[in-house]
């Protein structure tokens, strides 16, 4: 009989009110775990846990909190090969992927190590004779977490190791789809030595766990990554509140992929299926709209189509696969439904979009490519999450550069050309956060800003020295020497 595994609250770990069952979409049959299920009154008593123990937490010294971000980064990359075939077996990013994300976590943990030792404030004069003034940063208090399936153990590191590193205290609401990443997290910060009530685990819905968060008037701070829909409700929820909580949302993309005739076509080619299907499709980052001008349109929609046609779809967990499952049933049958939505908008299905039947029973779908699609059409601009991209042809750079920034969303883009001009200037004139030429829309650097414009993204960014914006506050404070 499978253990279950449970919450971690006030330094305890503890049973739930139900249970979450952990199912890998690579085999539907294969149970992963079950997970204790909390209740708001659980929840409330995390938050409480979190308050009573941010006073101390928040005066500790630098190299108490150094100390412990650095062993859980040390665990976290000792063991990032079986981290990394549970995140697989749960999420259904290969195993490669898998890795490569716990290897991310571990690091994110090490680099907010350093910052806990790097945190300085500034020292100036008054423009009044004899002061002294003195910028500091404080942390905010207790910030409840809530984060999404598709990187289930890299965006809660990004989440949690600067909230601890600037001596906030933490509640953490991993997406109940796959809890399995977020629970070995949590046993790893669990043992790094951070006193009871610093960090807080609660495995459960949003519409309790989440909901008792943006309830709570001792709640300091919300960060989410999600849907634009629950997106929108948390911040008018943190700002109804009383006293307003500060709100960090990252919310979805329908990103851009620029290729112009100068483009190389093998790069361009690479760069383009990497970002639209690599992790099948589930990334915020993805690039679903790939905007290509006359010259090369031909060319490269069918070398897409040859190097799509390569690809293996399988078992997350087998080696040679590129691309695993879709996570569950419930996005299959939305990607399905998109599909058909596109084909019914009159683009033309060039490749794919089958259902797909393996060796154990899973959600596995085929890389869906559209052709002759329009900007104005349905796929082209709501977020399908999911191996689907469509093809929009431009007449040139300057049509590309217009279809390109004509989105609600703004969070990557990228454009593969052999021109610096064009590089140039698509990067200073592209309306998103983060910009790649001849590279992936979906990959950004651990230790840099990661966040968007627009519909994407509400607040300071995530990730790098730039995480101090939402994890403190600032302290002006005057001295009269006397």
């Amino acid at each position: 009989m499978t253990a279950i595994l449970k919450n971690f609250i006030g330094g305890e770990w503890v049973d739930g009110s139900g249970v979450t069952k952990n199912i890998n979409p690579s085999n539907t049959n294969d149970l992963v775990g079950e997970y204790a299920k909390a209740d708001k009154a659980q929840t409330e008593k995390a938050i409480a846990a979190a308050k009573a123990a941010f006073p101390a937490w928040s005066q500790s010294t630098p190299q108490v909190r150094f100390d412990a971000l650095n062993k859980i980064s040390l665990e976290i990359l000792a063991r990032k090969e079986e981290l990394g075939r549970l995140l697989a077996r749960e999420e259904g990013k290969t195993l490669p992927e898998g890795i490569g994300e716990v290897a991310r976590a571990g690091q994110i943990f090490a680099f907010f190590a350093g910052e806990a030792l790097r945190l300085i404030g500034e020292k100036g004069a008054s423009v009044r004779p004899g002061l002294d003034v003195e910028l500091t940063r404080e942390p905010v208090g207790v910030v409840g977490m809530i984060t999404p399936w598709n990187f289930p153990i890299a965006i809660p590191a990004w989440k949690i190791a600067p909230a601890l590193c600037y001596g906030n205290t933490v509640v953490f609401k991993p997406a109940e789809l796959v809890p399995g990443s977020g629970h070995a997290l949590s046993e790893i910060i669990a043992r790094s030595g951070i006193p009871a009530g610093v960090f807080n685990l609660v495995v459960g819905s949003g519409s309790v766990v989440g909901q008792t968060l943006l309830e709570s008037p001792d709640v300091a701070a919300i960060s989410f990554t999600g849907s634009v829909q629950t997106g929108r409700k948390i911040a008018q929820a943190c700002v109804l509140s009383n006293p307003m909580k500060k709100f960090q949302l990252e919310m979805g993309g329908k990103n851009p992929l620029v290729v112009l005739d100068d483009a190389d076509l093998k790069t361009a080619v690479e760069v383009a299926v990497n970002g639209a299907y690599f992790s099948t499709g589930q990334r915020c980052t993805a690039s679903s709209r790939l905007i290509v001008t006359e010259g090369i349109h031909d060319r490269f929609v069918a070398a897409v189509a040859e190097r799509l046609n390569s690809l293996s779809v399988d078992d997350a967990l087998k080696a040679g696969v590129h691309i695993g499952p879709v996570v569950d049933q419930s996005q299959l049958d939305q990607d399905l439904r998109y599909i058909k939505i596109g084909q019914d908008e009159g683009a033309k299905l060039a490749f794919g979009g089958e259902l797909l039947k393996r060796e154990n029973p899973g959600h596995y779908l085929q890389p869906a490519l559209f052709t002759e699609a329009n900007n104005n059409m349905r796929i082209a601009r709501e977020e399908i999450f999911g191996p689907v991209a469509a093809v929009i042809r431009a007449k040139n750079y300057e049509e590309a550069l217009a279809i390109s920034n004509d989105t609600e969303f703004g969070l990557a883009s990228g454009i593969c050309t052999s021109s610096l001009k064009y590089a140039t200037h698509y990067k200073r004139n592209s309306e998103s956060g983060m910009v790649m030429v001849n590279l992936p829309t979906a990959g950004v650097d651990y230790h840099v800003p990661f966040g968007g414009r627009k519909g994407s993204s509400y607040g300071a960014r995530e990730q790098g020295s730039y995480a101090r914006e939402f994890y403190t506050t600032v302290k002006t404070a005057y001295t009269y020497p006397g």
